[in-house]
C-alpha cells in the first residue's frame, strides 16, 4: 500500500471539504475522533463479529471492505489535522492474538488513547492498530489502496452533490 499517495489524495479531499464549507482543521478535530469511532463501530457491525446473540453471519466481504476503508479515510485525515502524513508508518502485517472481537476493542482502546495524548506515537499505534485489524479482516495492503481509490472518488461526488 503506498501510504503517501493515499495521505496526499485524503490532504487533497480535506482541502476541498474545508474550503467548501468554510472550516479548519483544528475545527474539527474532535469530531474526526469521533467520525472513526463511528466508523469502527460500524464496520465492527458489518462483520458481527460481537453479535453472539445471533446466528446471521457477516455481511460481503466487499461492504466489510467499504466500512474498513471508511475508517481509514479518517485515520489518515487526523494525521494530517495533526502534520504527521510524513510519519514512519508501515503497512506491516504483525500477528494479532485473540479474536476479532479483542482487536475490535484493542482498535477503541487505541483511539481513545490518542484522543488523549495526540502525540505521534499514539497515533502511529492507532494507525498500527486498525492496519492490523485490516490483516486480520483479511485485506491486504492492494486491496485496501485501490477500495480508498474508489470510496476518494464516491467522497468527492458526494461533495459536488452537497451530501
Amino acid at each position: 500500500m503506498n501510504l503517501h499517495k493515499l495521505f496526499s489524495m485524503q490532504a487533497a479531499l480535506d482541502s476541498h471539504i474545508e474550503e467548501q464549507h468554510g472550516i479548519k482543521k483544528e475545527d474539527v478535530l474532535e469530531k474526526k475522533v469521533l467520525a472513526l469511532l463511528v466508523e469502527t463501530g460500524e464496520l465492527a457491525n458489518e462483520t458481527r463479529t460481537f453479535k453472539f446473540w445471533s446466528v446471521k453471519g457477516p455481511s460481503e466481504r466487499k461492504k466489510i471492505l467499504e466500512e474498513y476503508v471508511d475508517g481509514i479515510h479518517f485515520l489518515l485525515s487526523l494525521g494530517i489535522s495533526l502534520n504527521l502524513e510524513d510519519a514512519n508508518i508501515a503497512f506491516e502485517s504483525k500477528q494479532c492474538e485473540g479474536s476479532l472481537t479483542s482487536q475490535f476493542l484493542e482498535v477503541y482502546a487505541k483511539i481513545g488513547e490518542f484522543r488523549k495524548q495526540l502525540s505521534n506515537e499514539a497515533y502511529l499505534e492507532m494507525f498500527q492498530s486498525f492496519i492490523s485489524l485490516g490483516d486480520m479482516l483479511g485485506f491486504s495492503g492492494q486491496d485496501i489502496e485501490e477500495a480508498y481509490v474508489s470510496k476518494n472518488e464516491v467522497n468527492y461526488d458526494r461533495q459536488k452533490q452537497g451530501y
